[in-house]
């Protein structure tokens, strides 16, 4: 029972990581040479942060890594303003306790989270076929036979995590739809410069357009990003992005130099009208793409990928087939909501309009009306199922994330401890309500290996007949 995953970005190292800690085969194909070498999506959301916590590489991305920097807009030498992000958006900032571990928004180069992860699959005993393309492929009852450039793959299950020209999206029939921002593309690479004071996002802008400047960890890189009318597309090289720095900074001092990885891309805001195909399923940019703006990409596909990780592997365990139903359900409107608020903030250049303060923290995406939230109380408080378990202390002084951390359900009891075991498969621990957790004494919440809450109910029988749907191993 093989999984095969086509691509090796974060989508796909994400999902493979997850597979390969739950002793399940996969193989991971990438038609690259290797590891992707720009910076491209280098913010990492809160909940990202969450889910890399619990597969085991949180540490090395906070150590490579830096909170997000300040907002600097110049006009020629001058400061107009220095803003963090949470400003431009009007949000409040996120606070450290109460349920939240990593309070902010994390700036690290993509091409470095790739490292991070791919080390971690090494690790795990996994392995990367880079220079191998899925071609195409035909899927039957039983399995997938894929076609690639190094010979003929069988699979029970393919995930085309291949990005936004998925191969597999397009040889699956499936829909993409949206719209593409024709009158404007997108310059992105990476190179280094000399003649900026400070870590901060530099922005310069004049009439002819924005030039930014990211200070990257780690190195003397910066990020920079420029929109471009279609109708003017520079050449890609150093001489044009010098030029267009001068042309909209109105400044000579700024040395750029040693360009390391530079792109042009066409922004899209498109989603499949489907996430699976009997077999075969879509993951990350493959299912939706959208602006960049709000920084939700990378951590939208990180988090496609932990939804879908344990139910391929309940599935492939004997669960039933249908649960992977639930996969597209949840997620489909999550992409379909980061897909409105990211177009929105990008024609509205990043400055939301009154009244309205978009979450880029991912923190309050709840698959409350899913169909694996099952919730019976007779009293409701805030938290409910479907919602993301809050971080927390135990009585005795243990962390909750690490509690959940790893491929298990877990059992929280507030209350007495449950006198009926649940499996070999459920973690069971005490706890007592807090600010994060305001529910009853003898509630029961049953929280999902990807984090979420399964169920809520004072009743175990509940929380075993969810189990058992699910095919658990119980005692």
């Amino acid at each position: 029972m093989t999984v095969l995953i086509a691509g090796a970005g974060p989508t796909g190292l994400t999902l493979a990581i997850d597979l390969a800690r739950r002793g399940v085969p996969c193989r991971v194909v990438d038609k690259a040479p290797g590891l992707f070498p720009g910076s491209r999506g280098k913010g990492l959301s809160q909940r990202t942060q969450e889910v890399f916590d619990d597969l085991g590489v949180i540490n090395a991305v906070l150590t490579d890594g830096m909170p997000f920097p300040k907002f600097r807009r110049y006009s020629g030498h001058e400061v107009v303003f220095e803003r963090h992000v949470n400003e431009l958006l009007g949000a409040e900032p996120l606070r450290r306790g109460a349920g939240v571990p990593y309070p902010d928004l994390w700036l690290l180069p993509q091409w470095r989270t790739d490292e991070i992860l791919y080390e971690r699959f090494v690790q795990l005993g996994g392995r990367v076929e880079f220079g191998t393309e899925v071609l195409g492929f035909d899927q039957d009852a039983d399995g997938v036979t894929v076609q690639t450039t190094a010979g003929q793959v069988r699979a029970t299950y393919l995930v085309g995590c291949d990005g936004g020209r998925s191969t597999v999206r397009k040889a699956l029939g499936v829909g993409f739809v949206g719209e593409t921002f024709e009158s404007e593309r997108t310059l992105i690479g990476d190179v280094q410069a000399e003649g900026l004071d400070g870590v901060f996002c530099h922005m310069f802008s004049t009439g002819t357009g924005r030039f930014s400047l990211w200070n990257m960890p780690g190195g003397q890189y910066y990020q920079f990003v420029a929109g471009v009318a279609a109708e003017n597309v520079p050449e890609l090289t150093l001489d044009s992005v010098r030029h267009l720095l001068h042309e909209r900074s109105g400044r000579t001092d700024i040395r750029l130099h040693d360009l390391k990885w530079i792109s042009l891309y066409r922004v899209n805001a498109r989603m499949a009208d489907r996430y699976r195909a009997g077999r075969v399923l879509l993951a990350g940019d493959a299912a939706h793409v959208h602006s960049s703006a709000g920084g939700q990409g990378l951590n939208t596909s990180i988090q496609d990928s932990y939804n879908l990780g344990w139910k391929l592997a309940a599935v492939l365990g004997g669960a039933p087939k249908a649960l992977l139903d639930s996969y597209e359900t949840e997620r489909m409107p999550v992409a379909a909501h980061v897909l409105g608020m990211s177009s929105t903030l990008h024609r509205l250049d990043f400055r939301p309009q009154e009244g309205w303060t978009p979450a880029i923290h991912q923190l309050d995406v709840s698959y409350r009306h899913g169909p694996l939230a099952v919730d019976d109380r007779p009293a409701l408080g805030q938290l409910r199922a479907g919602d993301r378990a809050p971080d927390g202390t135990l009585d005795d002084g243990t962390r909750l994330f690490d509690v959940f951390r790893g491929p298990h359900f877990t059992l929280l009891a507030f209350g007495d401890l449950p006198n009926r075991r649940c499996g070999d498969g459920v973690r069971v621990r005490q706890g007592t309500p807090s600010d994060a957790y305001d529910v009853e004494d003898g509630t029961l919440i049953l929280v999902r290996p990807d984090g979420y809450i399964g169920v809520m109910s004072q009743r175990i029988d509940t929380v075993l007949t969810y189990l058992e749907q699910l095919t658990c191993s119980l005692a």
